[in-house]
């Protein structure tokens, strides 16, 4: 899927319109977003850092399930519904405002199902990658039912699988990504949270242009699609940074089992990123859309 945004729409409609209908059609539960700071990008951080994390964040639930509304002075009865391919809810809800003119308000939910799968591909995920630590993201201490309930399905998994687990708060996990980012390997997080997180990882790992990601229904359809918006404003100009389109492509043959064909693709990309010369304009370079992509498949064709 390619780069979807114009300035001229309103925020919210793109947004909800497509992007979370696709996710939640498809129901693609799994959103990856792996991070890596590769050799000649320039990084965000000083010294030599070896940023090599994926974060798994769960992609149809949380506070991004659009139930939601605002209420003026007064009694009234809002009624919510919710339908997902495993489950439907309905809200039905009294409210009697009163020495404030307006409200507003947005409901977050997290199923036990919701969180189990995401959570097992987490884990799974970690198992293939040779990881001995998950670190799960919440807020417990705060939102203490929803993420009360994501912590009992990261216990249950950690032990069945046999790997070791840790917990924490999002504001701790933004500090350590500046701080140590090579601390982490695995992260599996809620909707809200891996949202923002991922965008802070892409500024590891040398800006949005960089960033792959991929929306999964491991037994359906998915949806892979860099992170950066449609840049509007460098249209048609051959200045925007293919290398996260590409990595996208890697990361879907990866998921569909063409592991082989996966690895040559992001190796081609390490190896023209390697010289810190090969750059387009997003991070200082002279190189155009067109070149940095032909430069991509030259190595390719090479391999």
């Amino acid at each position: 899927l390619g780069a979807m945004g114009d300035p001229r729409v309103k925020p919210g409609v793109l947004e909800k319109g497509v992007l979370l209908r696709l996710r939640f059609h498809f129901d693609q539960y799994v959103n990856l977003r792996p991070v890596k700071l590769f050799q000649g990008v320039p990084a965000a951080l000083a010294g030599d850092r070896k940023i090599d994390m994926y974060f798994i964040r769960e992609n149809t639930e949380d506070f991004y399930v659009g139930l939601g509304s605002r209420v003026k002075t007064g009694s009234s009865r809002e009624q919510l519904k919710l339908i997902r391919k495993t489950y439907e809810v309905k809200f039905d809800i009294g409210i009697d405002l009163k020495d404030t003119d307006e409200l507003a308000y947005q409901i977050g939910i997290i199923t036990r199902q919701g969180a189990r799968r995401v959570i097992d591909y987490a884990f799974d995920l970690a198992k293939k990658k040779g990881a001995d630590l998950v670190t799960s993201v919440d807020k417990a201490n705060v939102l203490t039912e929803v993420y009360g309930l994501w912590r009992e399905e990261v216990e249950k998994a950690s032990s069945s699988y046999g790997i070791e687990k840790e917990f924490q708060y999002v504001d701790a996990v933004a500090l350590h990504m500046v701080r140590n980012p090579e601390r982490f390997k695995v992260l599996v997080t809620p909707n809200l949270f891996g949202d923002i997180l991922t965008d802070l990882g892409a500024a590891l790992q040398g800006g949005l242009g960089f960033a792959p990601s991929g929306n999964i229904n491991p037994s359906g359809v998915s949806m892979f699609e860099p992170v950066h918006g449609s840049a509007p404003d460098i249209a048609g100009k051959d200045l925007a940074n293919p290398v996260g389109a590409i990595l996208s492509s890697a990361l879907m043959l990866d998921t569909l089992g063409y592991k082989d064909a996966a690895h040559e693709m992001e190796s081609a990309v390490m190896s023209v990123l390697s010289d810190g010369k090969h750059m387009t304009a997003d991070v200082g370079g002279k190189m155009s859309t067109t070149a940095m992509g032909d430069a991509v498949l030259n190595v390719l064709k090479s391999q």
